[in-house]
């Protein structure tokens, strides 16, 4: 299985344990470590938040330093400030080439019949701590299992896990990275201690394409910035799949709703429902969902921010003002569920589209009298 069947793995960019550096989330990382530091490491850390904002690459953080220090001495000997671990260092490189031994990493698995990623992580997956925390640890004595995401465990799962929890094993640091806490069962959330991060800055995201070498203008990287709404994950989405342009593409034909460009519509469903343009069109439904959230949050008296593409702004408050937001917050919901339906039945990806942009014509025919 290569590493683009990855669960946890973002097209070409690096994956989170080859990532040495971390942006935005001090406030997090100086929780794990003043813990650590002052001998108060908790055994399971539940590390929530929107995705693509940093928890992986927070957890991997956390796995090298504890695996590389040990105890706080050793790490106040080597003067620590911070969670940091340099990419030289062996513990680095053996995490970041998936061989360390006192790490075990759980995801969802590969489907070798269905060729495809797993939809959950099952509980044959989470029963491998049991032999991993019976092994005998190595220099250090730190054992760290990685559970990314924690949201995707079915059930059984998450009851094999409560079952370790209650007892944690000694020296034993568990790191679950989770995007939807709630989806996680509640004695699970309270034998963890919960770290929220929050949404990066503009700034921060810029930051991150830069360090990824995203090909873009100042102007540009606001712009993804903007579109990305906190997750730098989604940012390097967004700039790597052309995802920009789309949203320009996408906007052109809200903008006129409800006259719609029906030639248009087609040519993008065509676009992003081909074979192959799986990122393309996860892209577009996210945008859409992006739009119609802003058109919502713009009906309800948010102030407008600059546009991203001609007209949107002033669409946004003439779709809006008319009456109360409930057909938008119902259309909004009904696009969520028709896409999720038609991923189970693997519907025509251009007929989700179609569907989409129809339901947006009615609903915006009624709300300005066409």
């Amino acid at each position: 299985m290569g590493d683009t069947l990855e669960s946890d793995r973002l097209g070409s960019f690096p994956h989170p344990r080859e990532v040495s550096t971390l942006v935005g989330q001090e406030e997090a990382e100086r929780d794990i470590f003043d813990a650590f530091m002052g001998g108060r490491m908790h055994h399971a850390w539940l590390l929530t938040g929107p995705k693509g904002i940093g928890k992986a690459t927070l957890a991997y953080r956390a796995a090298r330093f504890v695996l590389r220090h040990g105890v706080p001495e050793v790490a106040q000997a080597a003067h620590a400030t911070d969670l940091s671990v340099v990419e030289s260092d062996p513990v680095f490189r053996q995490v970041a080439a998936q061989s360390h031994p006192n790490v075990l990493v759980i995801n969802r698995p590969y489907d070798d019949k269905a060729k495809r990623l797993k939809t959950v992580i099952p509980v044959e997956e989470v029963r491998r701590t049991a032999n991993f925390f019976g092994m005998s640890a190595g220099a250090g004595g730190w054992r760290v299992a990685i559970i990314d995401a924690a949201d995707e465990m079915n059930v059984n799962a998450e009851n094999a896990l409560l079952k370790i929890l209650e007892e944690p094993p000694a020296r034993g640091l568990f790191l679950l990275v989770s995007h939807q806490p709630g989806r996680l069962l509640p004695t699970i959330r309270s034998r963890c201690r919960t770290l929220r991060l929050k949404p990066l800055t503009s700034e921060s995201i810029a930051t991150v394409l830069v360090a990824n070498d995203v090909k873009a203008s100042a102007e540009e990287r606001i712009a993804i910035a903007r579109l990305a709404e906190g997750s730098a994950g989604r940012a390097l989405s967004i700039a790597d799949g052309g995802g920009l342009d789309l949203y320009r593409e996408i906007a052109a034909l809200l903008v006129a709703l409800p006259k719609l460009n029906v030639k248009g519509v087609h040519a993008l469903a065509d676009k992003v429902a081909r074979r192959g343009a799986d990122e393309a069109y996860t892209t577009t439904i996210e945008l859409l969902n992006d739009w119609l959230q802003r058109l919502v949050k713009t009906g309800a008296g948010a102030a407008l921010e600059a546009d991203l593409a001609p007209g949107e702004g002033a669409a946004m408050t003439r779709l809006g003002a008319s009456g109360g937001l409930d057909r938008w917050v119902e259309v909004w919901e009904k696009i969520s569920q028709s896409v999720a339906r038609a991923e189970a039945l693997n519907t025509d990806r251009k007929l989700v589209i179609l569907n989409i942009f129809s339901m947006l014509e009615s609903v915006a025919g009624e709300r300005v009298g066409a």
